[in-house]
C-alpha cells in the first residue's frame, strides 16, 4: 500500500476555491481507532464553516474537513475487536473525510444498512448523530407531540421529518420554496410552511404550539420560536445561520415554563458520541434495514471538485444531502 493518500486542504480560510487536493501521509490508526478507506464523503455546513475560518477543529483532529464517510475498514488499531479489515461501514469523523483515508474511533462506527449502498450511506452519520441526540436524547420528542423543524429541506431536516414521523410525532417544518415544501410532504411532515409567504408563528400557535422546536437559523427566529412553543415546550438550537446574538425576552421563558438548550456535535467527547451510536444502533438502525427512513440524496460531486460541493452547499438550493465520490 502506497504511504501516501490523495486529500482537500483548506489552503487558507476562505470560500470554496481555497478547497485544493494535495498529497498527505496515510494515517495510522492508534489504540481503540480504524483507519477507513472511504468510498464517499458526506458533505455539511460544519465543513463550509471550518472552511471559512468559523469553526476550528479540536486539537487532537484532523485539519482536513469531512465528518462522515462510508466504506471499508482497512487498518484497525490496538484494542478494537468489533471491526475487521474488509468491513463496509459508515462513520462520524473527527475530521478528515475528504481524502482517500482517514481515522476514527472505533466506536463512532456503525454498519452499513441492509441493502443501501455506500453513497448513501456515507450520508447518515452526522445528520442521524445529531438529529437524534438533538431531538431525542436531549430534547425529548414523544409520539404525540408536536415538532416543528427549520430547513426541513436540508440534510438535519429531512433526517428529523422522517424520524419524527415514524416515531409518531406530529411534524411541522419551514422551507423556502413550494419545491422544497412538496419534498417536506412527502417525508411525513404534516404542514411545510414556506416563510417566505407565511408566518410559522401564527401557523403553529393554531395548532396549540410547539412541543418542540429543533432550530439551526438563530437570529431573529429566536424570540419567533419562543412565542411558538406551547407551554412547557422546548426549544433546541444547533446552529446560526443568521447570527448567535438576539435579545430575548426571559419572562415568556419564565411565564410559561420553556426549555432553552442546545448543543453541538464535534467538540463532544468521543464517549457522548459513542453513546450516541449505541442508542442509534438500537433504536434507530431497524429503521434504516427495513427501509422504513432513508437518506434523500441531493448531489454527487468527485473528491477533486470538492469547491463545486460547497458552491452547491451554500447556494441553499439542495434538497437532502451532497456527497463527494472518493474512491
Amino acid at each position: 500500500m502506497s504511504q501516501t493518500m490523495r486529500a482537500i486542504e483548506i489552503t487558507q480560510p476562505g470560500g470554496p476555491e481555497v478547497l485544493q487536493i494535495g498529497e498527505h501521509p496515510i494515517p495510522v490508526p492508534g489504540h481503540g481507532e480504524v483507519l477507513l478507506k472511504i468510498a464517499y464523503a458526506g458533505v455539511n455546513r460544519p465543513d463550509a464553516l471550518q472552511r471559512a475560518g468559523m469553526y476550528a477543529p479540536p486539537p487532537s483532529a484532523s485539519p482536513l474537513p469531512g465528518l462522515e464517510a462510508a466504506g471499508v475498514v482497512a487498518a484497525v488499531g490496538p484494542g478494537v475487536t468489533d471491526w475487521a479489515e474488509g468491513d463496509e461501514v459508515c462513520a462520524l469523523l473527527p475530521g478528515g473525510g475528504y481524502a482517500e483515508y482517514a481515522l476514527t474511533p472505533a466506536a463512532h462506527c456503525l454498519p452499513v444498512p441492509k441493502g443501501m449502498a455506500l453513497k448513501e450511506a456515507a450520508c447518515l452519520p452526522e445528520t442521524f448523530f445529531t438529529v437524534w441526540s438533538n431531538v431525542f436524547m436531549r430534547g425529548g420528542l414523544t409520539a404525540g407531540e408536536r415538532f416543528l423543524v427549520h430547513g426541513g429541506s436540508s440534510g438535519i431536516g429531512t433526517t428529523a421529518i422522517q424520524l419524527a414521523n415514524v416515531l409518531g410525532a406530529r411534524v411541522f417544518t419551514t422551507a423556502g420554496s413550494d419545491e422544497k415544501c412538496a419534498a417536506c410532504l412527502k417525508l411525513g411532515a404534516e404542514r411545510a410552511i414556506n416563510y417566505k409567504d407565511e408566518d410559522f408563528v401564527e401557523i403553529i400557535r393554531r395548532e396549540g404550539g410547539a412541543n418542540l422546536i429543533l432550530d439551526m437559523v438563530g437570529g431573529s427566529y429566536m424570540p419567533r420560536n419562543v412565542k411558538s412553543l406551547a407551554d412547557d415546550g422546548r426549544l433546541v438550537q444547533i446552529a446560526f445561520l443568521s447570527g448567535p446574538k438576539v435579545e430575548l425576552n426571559f419572562a415568556h421563558v419564565m411565564m410559561r415554563r420553556l426549555t432553552i438548550t442546545g448543543s453541538t456535535l464535534r467538540p463532544q467527547s468521543d464517549l457522548a458520541k459513542a453513546r450516541i451510536a449505541e442508542e442509534l444502533r438500537e433504536k434507530v438502525w431497524p429503521l434504516l434495514d427495513a427501509g422504513r427512513i432513508a437518506p434523500v440524496m441531493d448531489s454527487e460531486f468527485a473528491m477533486e471538485d470538492a469547491a463545486a460541493a460547497h458552491t452547491r452547499m451554500e447556494s441553499s438550493g439542495h434538497i437532502g444531502k451532497i456527497v463527494l465520490r472518493v474512491d
